[in-house]
């Protein structure tokens, strides 16, 4: 996804949408303005109309996932008996797709083994919804703070797993690779609306395992 970083805080834009799920034509605003201020600046939500692709979208992804995953390391601390790194999440601000955020989170646990997603208080990133011209994004306010933001207008287009899959993804440290076919997760909304699949290939596991392989903890 195409989004410009500053140096406090980095918006990752996703060019799919979440769909599927009938919701309200209209609600109040997300943390796109509130919670992310002026400092998180976002562009259009297709590749065409974002930065350019490549070293810049790569430093925004590297940029939330290394927020997260500060915050997660740092609770693991308290019990470092665990075998991976649990990310939690707060999907308290995105009632609309509470359902949807809990299938995705599933997905990804079934998916990798270093690192578990959990809902829970005291988050390591949260779930907004609302309205926004930017569509849907993942974003980090560049001191452990991060949030996904679910757009109501892409749902109406596309798949709403795959969305917050994809922008999940994002959390876990994968970048966009929108010429990527349906079966590539990260490929976004590339492949066009008729893709709906939300799991990540063979090849985004292995690279979401070895991002977190140093969160595990050493057993002995």
């Amino acid at each position: 996804m195409n989004r410009s970083m500053t140096v406090l805080a980095a918006a990752l834009g996703m060019v799919l949408a979440v769909g599927a799920a009938a919701v309200p034509a209209s609600a109040a605003p997300g943390p796109a303005a509130s919670a992310a201020g002026t400092a998180a600046t976002a562009q259009g939500y297709t590749p065409a109309a974002g930065i350019a692709a490549g070293s810049a979208e790569d430093a925004n992804n590297k940029a939330f996932y290394e927020a997260v995953m500060k915050s997660a390391r740092a609770k693991q601390a308290a019990t470092p008996y665990l075998l991976a790194v649990t990310v939690t999440y707060d999907a308290s601000q995105a009632p609309t797709f509470r359902t949807v955020i809990s299938q995705s989170a599933q997905i990804w646990n079934s998916s990798v083994t270093r690192v578990q997603l959990r809902a829970g208080s005291n988050a390591d990133f949260r779930y907004y919804e609302g309205n926004d011209s930017r569509g849907s994004y993942a974003s980090t306010d560049g001191h452990g703070g991060g949030y996904i933001f679910l757009d109501y207008a892409q749902n109406r287009q596309y798949s709403s797993l795959r969305v917050t899959a994809h922008e999940t993804g994002h959390v876990l440290g994968l970048p966009d690779h929108y010429s990527g076919p349906c079966s590539e997760l990260m490929s976004g909304g590339g492949p066009g609306t008729s893709c709906t699949n939300p799991y990540p290939n063979t090849t985004e596991r292995n690279r979401v395992n070895n991002l977190w392989v140093n969160g595990l903890a050493v057993t002995g």
